[in-house]
């Protein structure tokens, strides 16, 4: 069978005599062009070559799989870079020098790669003094390579000082590490140091799309995505990744099959799964969570999961920009905002800090799924739980028993919040706990408060609530109130409303906590069944019957029913007061009169 009609997945072992090459490896940067995300450093370095500025020593340092150790072959193949017409260290190498293939095969005898895992002693470092004294033998520069130096003795460290500082002419030594804080200060002082930076999310998934072309290999771009976020910003994970994906998939690769080989939850169902927990529903958290394991996902990674959906919605809402970062699917970019739009910022930490100790718990624990469960419950518990703020406001002001309003949950859905109330009636009682409808789901009971002693200063009507609303700059509550809300009883300290199919649930505890912070006073706030007959209007509804009986008066006047007869279609779409002079104001008028247009032509050019 000739080679083209091989599947994808077997071409890179037919043209390697059978020995496939992982990705991570094929794929390996050869030049200072190939690296990616590292600009900055490739600056340093162009500008210091061009400026004979070399260092005797290099520090490279980052996480795993940024490209630290082959960073340090691509420079010491540009210290040793020589052809025919260039002989002279180069950061550009178009082609292959002299020395480039057996420099980047790591098999060259003037460029040594020591792991220092596995030679930490003083001995080692022995040969390595001893050595750097002689010439190279066909290079121009003798490198030492010493990778994961942080495991490096002491005294190793200790000996290596002087030759670091004061090396031969022809040696230069380049370090690479992830630990950067466990090598000596000493030795850190005596180079240059370069922090490789993590890939970015969308540099990543454009270098895979180009490795899946060449591969011949079809991959979407959600599975991509996957493989990016997976990976946290190393590109070898990545390859790797890609390499386990494409053999999953056989040569077809979907976001499902990345998952399942992988071991990840569906980030659609992490989202259902979050939405339950925040909402206080927990049957349904704990159905969702079922659902999950059982096909297949580990209780670690869904509150993982779970936790960096927080960490977006966190970010979401403090930075609205962070929506165009490649790595989040649709529906997280448009759930996330969702949710970002509907929480505040204590909900959203105090769910991090659980699920963060939660975290430590499922892993220590013998039934890992049975931690995660309670895990979730005390989550979703939590969406209710009163804040500092809120314990300290209600000790001074003399109500410890009473349950604090304002968990911070999500306000529409099964997380309303419990008003405080001074005394627990009984079911059928004014005061008793009644099931409200939203959403097309039962939600929980929101309690009627027994007001205290009124004080004076409080408002005297729910027009001067609203408009204190608008005063503290609270556009959303004052909005909520003026459309959503229809008020059956007012007296200071005390509101009974009916709320519209379409307001939200909360807003009965909104409007609590609200009034508490603003007048000091704790309110009672009912919602109550609508009465027979016709119901109260709305605000809103007031203020646009006042707009309308402004425009019917108007209309009326003669002069207004003369322009309307002379323009027909046109209509009043605004009514303001026109400002008088004084002198204007006593002369005599003629505004009963019709005007006459009988004498006007108007063309086209002038309407």
């Amino acid at each position: 069978m000739a080679t083209s009609d091989l599947p994808a997945s077997d071409l890179s072992a037919a043209e390697n005599g059978g020995n496939y090459r992982v990705l991570a490896r094929k794929y390996r940067p050869q030049s200072f062009e190939d690296l990616i995300g590292q600009g900055a450093m490739v600056r340093t370095l162009r500008n210091a070559f061009s400026t004979n500025r070399i260092h005797q020593a290099y520090i490279f340092t980052g996480v795993r799989g940024v490209g630290k150790t082959t960073t340090a072959r691509i420079l010491a193949r540009a210290l040793n870079y020589e052809t025919e017409a260039v002989h002279t260290p180069q950061i550009d190498m178009p082609t292959l020098g002299l020395h480039c293939e057996a420099i980047m095969e790591s098999r060259h005898v003037d460029v040594i790669e020591m792991d220092a895992a596995s030679n930490t002693s003083i001995a080692n470092v022995r040969e390595i003094i001893e050595a750097a004294r002689y010439k190279p033998v066909t290079a121009r520069t003798k490198v030492y390579i010493i990778d994961e130096v942080h495991m490096l003795s002491t005294a190793a460290f200790n000996g290596l000082l002087k030759t670091l500082e004061e090396p031969p002419p022809h040696v230069k030594f380049l370090f690479a590490t992830t630990e950067i804080r466990k090598v000596p200060v000493t030795v850190l002082s005596r180079c240059q140091r370069f922090d490789l930076r993590r890939i970015e999310a969308e540099e990543m998934i454009t270098y895979l799309e180009g490795i899946a072309a060449k591969e011949r290999v079809t991959i979407e771009r959600e599975a991509l995505g996957l493989i990016a976020r997976a990976s946290e910003g190393s590109m070898r994970d990545a390859l790797s990744l890609m390499d386990q994906a494409i053999a999953h998939g056989g040569g077809q690769v979907e976001a499902d099959a990345v998952r399942a080989s992988l071991g990840l939850a569906d980030r659609s169902r992490i989202i259902d799964l979050f939405e339950a927990v925040m909402k206080g529903d927990i049957a349904r958290a704990l159905t969702e969570f079922e659902s999950q394991y059982d096909s297949g996902a580990d209780p670690v990674a869904i509150l993982t999961d779970l936790a960096e959906f927080v960490h977006v919605v966190t970010r979401l809402k403090l930075t609205p920009e962070s929506r165009k970062d490649a790595a989040l699917s649709p529906g997280e970019r448009e759930r996330g905002a969702a949710f970002a739009a509907a929480l505040t910022i204590r909900p959203l930490t105090m769910a991090w800090q659980i699920l963060l100790k939660g975290l430590q718990e499922v892993q220590s624990a013998a039934r890992p799924r049975i931690a995660a469960e309670m895990v979730l419950i005390r989550l979703a518990y939590a969406a209710d739980l009163p804040g500092p703020a809120e314990i300290i406001r209600d000790l001074r002001n003399g109500n410890a028993g009473a349950p604090a309003g304002g968990g911070g949950g999500m306000p529409a859905g099964g997380g309303a919040v419990h008003a405080p109330r001074a005394s627990a009636p009984t079911m059928g009682e004014p005061g008793a706990p009644r099931m409200i409808a939203g959403g097309g789901e039962m939600q929980r009971p929101v309690m009627r408060a027994e007001p205290q002693a009124v004080p004076a200063n409080l408002p005297q009507s729910f027009e001067a609530v609203v408009a204190l609303a608008e005063a503290k700059r609270d556009i959303r509550l004052q909005m909520a109130l003026t459309r959503d809300v229809r008020v059956t009883r007012y007296e200071p300290g005390r509101i009974e409303l009916i709320l519209e199919p379409h307001g939200e649930v909360d807003l009965p505890n909104r409007l609590l906590r609200a009034l508490l912070d603003w007048t000091g006073h704790r309110w009672g706030v009912s919602l109550v069944d609508a009465p027979p007959g016709a119901l109260p209007p709305t605000l809103h509804e007031i203020a646009e019957e006042k707009r309308a009986e402004e425009r019917r008066g108007v209309q009326n006047k003669p002069a207004v029913q003369a322009i309307l007869k002379h323009f027909p279609g046109a209509q009043i779409v605004q009514i303001e007061e026109a400002r008088i002079s004084p002198a204007a104001e006593a002369a005599p008028t003629e505004a009963d009169e019709p005007p006459d247009f009988t004498d006007l032509d108007f063309s086209d050019d002038d309407l």
